[in-house]
């Protein structure tokens, strides 16, 4: 099986900030490096792209020696973290960016959908866009042309195939975005989160056919996701990313596995220290969040889920709310509740505690986190935080029945049961 893909000692460097060094002689002596093919000198302090710490550069490596190759039809996933470098390692696969050091080396052509409307012209019709498109990737106009009634029929949009695009929905754009992607004879497919944007039935319509271009086709397809689920079942293969780094490389199951485990949050967490140094900013900061079973020492199925969070408010004369998201391992929102800690423009400098309970024999066994976003009238965050903490449920069946039960929820169900003869 042939090479598709090859990445070599990749990295790419983001100035935070005003462009430029701050003097006219730093930028003359980094313009001279660059003459001689000198490594830029003020890379040389660059920190890695962890943005839950200030920081003392103004340099960032957003990706830092990244290295892999890919075979032709693999299918690979790439997992990480908000801000592990995801969408800049595919910008500059896709050449929308161009990388700081290292190279790549591509075989075939690529289609990529990285954003709602990428590649797209907003003036353009639907269908003049799907020929556009297919000139930006090379096709000749009867190869186009002989996938046009595909791709349409795909899409979901023939109402308004020559309407502008931008007079398109998200949802719209991204279904004939993907269509185009797809469908025209490009040997790498790159796919960021962006189909987030459309249905449950169009999301599972576009799984299916990457699946198809890649087993039957023959077809590379790079996919970034948070859908540990849409990895598992799409992909061959998955790469994990931290803070620009490649610190896993294995079979799809091994590295969800492996970014799942290294992803699970403390189940307990109280600050210590000064309070400028809790996790939050200038408006919160948190400074305990500690999650318990209602009943024993462990939290099971039937036991039931306490969690208390304290946190430091600083926003006066707001309405304040806390919105808790708890997911799953793969990904998949369990629920996403909130409460207003204050209704009447009365929020005040100072502690809160936050207590609530999730019934008994309702989360199915298996690893969650939770998700915190503070708000202020319910419209503008004030601070969020992904994965601040997590907890597992252990599974109790016992015997024959002994297996993890599908599903997110395990409720305990009364059911009624009558005969007659």
């Amino acid at each position: 099986m042939s090479r598709a893909i090859k990445v070599e000692n990749l990295s790419k460097a983001y100035q935070l900030g005003d462009f430029g060094t701050g003097t006219i002689s730093r930028d003359l002596e980094r313009f001279w490096a660059r003459l001689r093919g000198k490594e830029d000198p003020f890379l040389k302090i660059g920190e890695v792209n962890d943005r839950t710490i200030k920081g003392e550069s103004d340099v960032v490596w957003s990706l830092n020696d990244i290295n892999f190759e890919v075979e032709q039809g693999d299918a690979v996933g790439i997992i990480g973290r908000n801000g592990a470098g995801k969408s800049t390692l595919l910008k500059i696969l896709s050449r929308v960016t161009s990388p700081t050091t290292g190279s790549i080396k591509l075989r075939g052509r690529i289609a990529s959908l990285l954003e709602v409307g990428t590649g797209f012209h907003p003036e353009l019709s639907g269908r003049e866009n799907i020929y556009l498109n297919g000139a930006i990737l090379g096709m000749r106009k009867a190869e186009i042309k002989q996938k046009f009634d595909e791709i349409v029929s795909f899409s979901g949009v023939e109402r308004y195939i020559d309407t502008p695009v931008k007079r398109y929905s998200s949802g719209m754009y991204v279904r004939l975005a993907f269509a185009v992607a797809a469908h025209l004879e490009s040997e790498i497919l790159i796919v960021d989160e962006v189909l987030a944007v459309g249905d449950a039935e169009f999301q599972k319509k576009c799984l299916g056919k990457m699946g198809q271009v890649s087993m039957n086709e023959g077809r590379t397809v790079l996919f970034v996701s948070h859908n540990m689920a849409a990895v598992k079942t799409l992909c061959n293969r998955g790469i994990v990313l931290a803070n620009g780094q490649l610190i896993y490389d294995n079979k799809q199951l091994e590295a969800v596995n492996f970014y799942q485990t290294n992803n699970n949050t403390r189940s307990t967490f109280e600050h210590q220290g000064d309070l400028s140094s809790a996790p939050g900013n200038e408006n919160i900061r948190v400074l305990k969040f500690v999650i318990r079973p209602l009943t024993g020492d462990s939290i099971a199925i039937s036991t039931g889920v306490s969690f208390e969070m304290i946190f430091f408010n600083q926003k006066t004369g707001i309405n304040l709310d806390a919105t808790f998201e708890l997911k799953n391992s793969d990904e998949i929102p369990v629920f996403h509740n909130g409460v207003l800690i204050s209704t009447d423009n009365d929020s005040k400098t100072g502690f809160y505690t936050v207590k609530c309970t999730i019934p008994p024999n309702l989360l199915n066994a298996g690893n969650y986190s939770f998700k915190l976003i503070f708000g202020e009238n319910q419209r503008y965050q004030l601070f969020g935080a992904d994965d601040f903490i997590g907890f597992e449920v252990e599974n109790e069946s016992k015997g024959s029945n002994s297996a993890l039960a599908p599903g997110v929820i395990h409720p305990k169900l009364d059911f009624n049961i009558s005969y007659q003869a």
